[in-house]
């Protein structure tokens, strides 16, 4: 179920609401770019996902709608890490077709560092592949707001 921030459920598919948005904004004179992003947090024998579709408007600041997932099982960082990707990636595929018609750029937020230091980096070059070989844009911390900002709010 998706969601606004302010917390008023988008009734119908996302891909319906997403046009809306898109004809509202372009509408108002508004140039749009959409980023999509999960992320998740482990709380006890849960794990919780938040996927995010970020708006943003050319000098005028932005907006998302929200989809939350809770999921009874435990699994390693990689696969979280992945599984995140995999959420991203499938929101992105039922939009693109739509965002291409409008001419509005996406690219898809991975929550995953880039530096080897930290433990998320051990999925970089597989969700990196995954989003590439699907025609996606891909950014990776610290340029991953829509993750690493936008849907980590939601969760935490």
């Amino acid at each position: 179920m998706w969601r606004r921030l302010d917390g008023n459920i988008i009734h119908g598919s996302i891909l319906a609401e997403v046009e809306k948005v898109i004809r509202r904004e372009t509408g108002s004179g508004n140039q749009l770019k959409v980023c999509i992003g999960t992320d998740s947090q482990v709380k006890g024998s849960f794990v919780e996902y938040a996927t995010v579709i970020v708006f943003l408007r050319r000098q005028k600041g932005g907006f998302m709608l929200i989809q939350t997932d809770r999921q009874r099982n435990q699994v390693s960082l990689k696969e979280r890490m992945l599984t995140e990707v995999a959420k991203s990636i499938e929101i992105a595929y039922q939009l693109c077709d739509l965002l291409d018609l409008y001419h509005v750029d996406l690219e898809v937020h991975a929550d995953i560092n880039t530096n080897p230091q930290f433990r998320s980096n051990s999925a970089l070059s597989e969700a990196m592949g995954y989003i590439l070989s699907m025609g996606f844009i891909f950014k990776a911390k610290p340029e991953a707001f829509a993750s690493s900002s936008c849907a980590d709010k939601i969760i935490n």
